[in-house]
């Protein structure tokens, strides 16, 4: 029975509330995020562990006319609740109805569709400069976490709004002690001190941003919270409020074991296990086990993430056994860049991962500091696939148009365990390009034919079937599609050619023009968006041919939340969909 959250439905409900209300509404809220994300997952530790921060901030500050901008959205489920979102958290047949990240189409009180980590301060930089310039007198609050302020364009927007806005800017600091895993930096030194100070060390990096400082020992305390707030309420100049939380908070699980219930699938409360543990065989762990090898074996090779080991499974066991040799760089996918291309430059052999949608931040590094100077350099990319995350912060289908089409680099799609190792393997031991490498994320599938070990020929296809009249490009972790549409064409039609292209960013000419002889029809699949991609390469070469080309792939745009099998279905990536469309052409 709940006997305070019933009756709150927006933050003005809040107000009145007593201090022992206010401490029910935290049980009451936790018990909510228990329901939910036992039954479907999500963010377990970073949103429990900000419970009262968030009753604290909406008691004092007036949402949405005071403007709160949340950090990758890690922490905002406690604020949906008190948002008019808590429907979601206690009724099951209501959880999928609002996800993860904070959404201005689901409420006025969130502003932006915030997924990437370090962009609160940047953002709120902007609404103060607005609120300024239009004359406005609303307070601007920016949520970050200690893991998020490890990320470049963090200190990017500390640097600006604590020396240029000179108005109202209210940061609020949670340090938990954790990024995902532990936090990496020089600056969670000084991190240690202010709270080991109690937030009176004079040697404190906010100050030294010009910023004033308020220090709360106890970020899990609610009114130790909301006399900070009414500290800083309405202020005339910049200022941070340090709060010191729990990760976990409330969860004795969780608080014992921070880094594997940052985010969880659904689990039994008792034990903290997942339900349904998947113990098949996995890329991620292959691929760990693989490089684990190899620093073992290799002193030069070293393995790098940006803050989230879990893209390879690097459990804290396995960054122990590595040593050395494992890097993480906290939030800084473009610094990781950038110091691979050194660690190249000086005889080592970095190999560096993360996701697909984080690739998105280094364009600039990838372009400069490797293509153009060519440091070989690995890039695993994780999570590239529609079969992977699904919220629209976290699509992994964009890649292949901006990666494959940089100069000097080579990308590869390997479609199998064989072929996804060789790759790797390939890609530490020469010295000529910088490599990416896009993992296959549809299922673990065995070789069927002999794995290349050498890919110094580059863009040089392999063809793993040969017919005629129909070829099909299948690229990556397509190829499995490929394969299942040849097996349908054969059978109505004639034996087609299946071809495996390798190479995401090159054309194989030769292959092209031989086909031409006894081809008229070319399909290409790709698990990414067609325009600029891979398929659009191999239409643009037969363009002034009789060949006609069929492109399958996915539509630009931005997806959330979607079915998998509906989006295939939407953009005809299905074999009985892409036999009508063969049917329609050879009539």
């Amino acid at each position: 029975m709940l006997k305070v959250l019933n009756k709150i439905n927006e933050p003005k409900d809040l107000k009145g509330l007593t201090i022992d209300e206010l401490n029910t509404l935290a049980e009451e809220i936790r018990e909510g995020l228990f329901n939910r994300l036992t039954k479907i997952g999500g963010h377990f530790g970073p949103n429990f562990g900000f419970v009262e921060a968030t009753i604290a901030m909406h008691y004092v500050f007036n949402s949405p006319e005071d403007k709160i901008v949340f950090d990758v959205s890690h922490q905002c489920y406690t604020h949906k609740i008190l948002t008019g979102r808590k429907e979601g958290f206690i009724y099951p047949e209501k959880y999928r109805e609002f996800n993860g990240y904070t959404n201005p189409l689901e409420s006025e009180h969130d502003l932006f569709r915030v997924g990437h980590t370090a962009t609160s301060i940047s953002l709120a930089c902007g609404l103060a400069k607005a609120r300024d310039l239009n004359g406005g007198k609303e307070n601007i609050i920016a949520f970050i976490g200690d893991g998020s302020l490890s990320g470049g364009e963090a200190f990017e927007g500390l640097d600006y709004a604590g020396s240029d806005l000179n108005s109202n800017f209210i940061i609020v600091f949670n340090d938990n002690q954790m990024s995902i895993a532990e936090d990496h930096g020089g600056i969670y030194k000084n991190l240690y001190e202010l709270r080991k100070s109690h937030g009176k060390s004079e040697n404190n990096l906010f100050k030294a941003f010009g910023y004033e400082y308020v220090f709360v020992e106890d970020g899990n305390d609610i009114q130790q919270l909301i006399e900070a707030f009414k500290s800083v309420k309405n202020i005339d100049r910049s200022v941070v409020v340090h709060i010191c939380t729990t990760k976990g908070k409330g969860y004795k699980y969780s608080e014992e074991h921070k880094e594997s219930t940052h985010w969880v699938r659904p689990f039994e409360i008792s034990s903290g296990q997942e339900k349904n543990p998947f113990n098949g065989e996995r890329y991620d762990r292959i691929v760990r086990d693989y490089l684990i090898k190899k620093m073992k074996n290799d002193s030069k090779v070293v393995t790098m993430i940006a803050a989230v080991p879990d893209s390879l499974s690097f459990s804290e066991k396995y960054r122990r056994e590595a040593g050395k040799q494992f890097i993480d760089v906290g939030i800084c996918e473009e610094h990781a860049i950038s110091m691979a291309a050194g660690l190249a430059k000086n005889g080592c052999k970095p190999v560096f991962v993360t996701m697909s949608t984080f690739y998105q931040r280094t364009y600039d590094q990838i372009s400069q500091e490797l293509c153009i100077n060519k440091s070989p350099v690995t890039m695993i990319v994780v999570n590239a696939s529609v079969y992977a995350a699904n919220d629209v912060t976290h699509i992994g289908i964009f890649d292949i148009p901006m990666m494959s089409n940089i100069p000097e680099l080579v990308y590869l799609a390997p479609t199998n365990k064989q072929e996804y190792l060789a790759m790797i393997d390939w890609s530490l031991n020469q010295n000529l390009y910088p490599v990416a490498i896009r993992a296959p994320r549809n299922g673990v599938f065995e070789s069927e034919y002999a794995v290349k070990s050498n890919y110094d020929d580059l863009n040089k296809y392999i063809v793993t079937q040969e017919g005629s009249y129909i070829a099909v490009l299948a690229l990556g972790d397509f190829y499995q599609l490929g394969e299942k549409l040849c097996t349908e064409i054969a059978d109505k039609y004639n034996l087609p050619t299946l071809i495996n292209p390798i190479y995401i960013t090159g054309v194989d000419t030769d292959l092209l023009n031989d086909l031409k002889k006894n081809h008229r029809l070319i399909i290409t699949l790709e698990d990414g968006i067609l325009d600029g991609g891979f398929g659009e390469k191999i239409a643009r070469f037969y363009g002034a041919d009789d060949v006609k080309v069929l492109n399958y792939g996915l539509k630009k745009e931005f997806l959330d939340r979607y079915n998998v099998n509906e989006v295939m279905e939407k953009n005809r990536l299905r074999v009985d969909l892409i036999l009508e469309d063969i049917e329609r052409i050879i009539k």
